[in-house]
């Protein structure tokens, strides 16, 4: 079993280094740790990136931006507060990290007391060729997924 505590601490001192408003920044793995000791992941891709890219079995899904048209979800906070407590930690993850980024910012700042952004996101960085999922990221790291 993964010791909560000291991926907690890792990701918080990650986050004062960056200069981080919200608890901390994950790596994918230390994510999935935490998934599995109770921790909820909110994955905030739009739906077609869900259905055609992948998504992480167990994951709340709530758009951080609808589709088509990549406007902010005038409903992200009344979404995630009817699927997740303000009092339980919440992690964030997108294609990259910057939606994440932005999405555990409004959390916290929404009353959320401990969000978490997920490093690398769901494909990673854009290798040479400009191709995802080769560099970094959930799937890269070997980390459960299903697609469509």
């Amino acid at each position: 079993m993964a010791d909560v505590d000291a991926i907690k601490k890792a990701a918080g001192e990650r986050a004062r280094k960056l200069g981080l408003s919200y608890a901390g920044a994950l790596t994918p793995a230390e994510a999935h740790d935490l998934m599995k000791a109770g921790a909820r992941l909110v994955d905030v891709r739009t739906k077609p990136e869900l259905l055609y890219v992948g998504k992480v079995p167990g994951a709340l899904t709530v758009e951080w931006q609808t589709y088509p048209g990549s406007k902010p979800n005038p409903e992200f906070i009344g979404e995630l507060a009817a699927s997740t407590s303000k009092e339980e930690p919440v992690m964030f993850l997108c294609r990259s990290g910057a939606r994440s980024h932005a999405a555990a910012e409004a959390a916290m700042r929404a009353g959320w007391k401990e969000t978490y952004n997920v490093l690398e996101g769901f494909e990673g960085d854009k290798d040479a060729e400009q191709h995802r999922s080769t560099v970094n990221g959930w799937r890269k790291a070997g980390l459960p997924w299903t697609q469509s």
